[in-house]
Parts: structure tokens; C-alpha cells; sequence
């Protein structure tokens, strides 16, 4: 699991019949699995997420923490 403190949502998508755990924070980062839990596993995508938009010298946003409206 991810060391970071950014807010993760987990959704079912019928779409791609899987869970998605998406990081509202960081556009476009999300990881899919068979369970809720796998997709949480999976959302270790951040530090990709981050190492890449330090490689093309884009900002990295700072945890916000929890929503108080979703």
C-alpha cells in the first residue's frame, strides 16, 4: 500500500466490471481490481504517478486529506 496520505475513493464500474480506487488529488490516477481490496493494493500506482510528473517538472499537489463534500 501507498505511504501517501491522499484520499483514495473505491467504486464499482460496470463499465469495466471491476472496483476502482481512484486519487481524486492526482488527475487520471487510479488502479482497478477484482475486489475492493485489490484495488486498494493496486493503487500503489501513486508513486508512478508522482515520479512521472516529476520527470516533466509538473507540479505534485499536497494531500488535501478528507473531502467534506463528495
Amino acid at each position: 500500500m501507498s505511504k501517501h496520505k491522499y484520499e483514495i475513493i473505491i467504486y464499482w464500474s460496470e463499465e469495466d466490471q471491476a472496483f476502482i480506487a481512484e486519487v481524486p488529488e492526482l488527475p487520471g490516477c487510479m488502479a482497478d481490481g477484482a475486489t475492493q481490496a485489490e484495488a486498494l493494493e493496486n493503487v500503489d500506482i501513486i508513486d508512478e504517478w508522482i515520479e512521472t510528473a516529476k520527470s516533466l517538472k509538473r507540479k505534485i499537489p499536497s494531500p488535501k486529506g478528507r473531502l467534506m463534500f463528495a
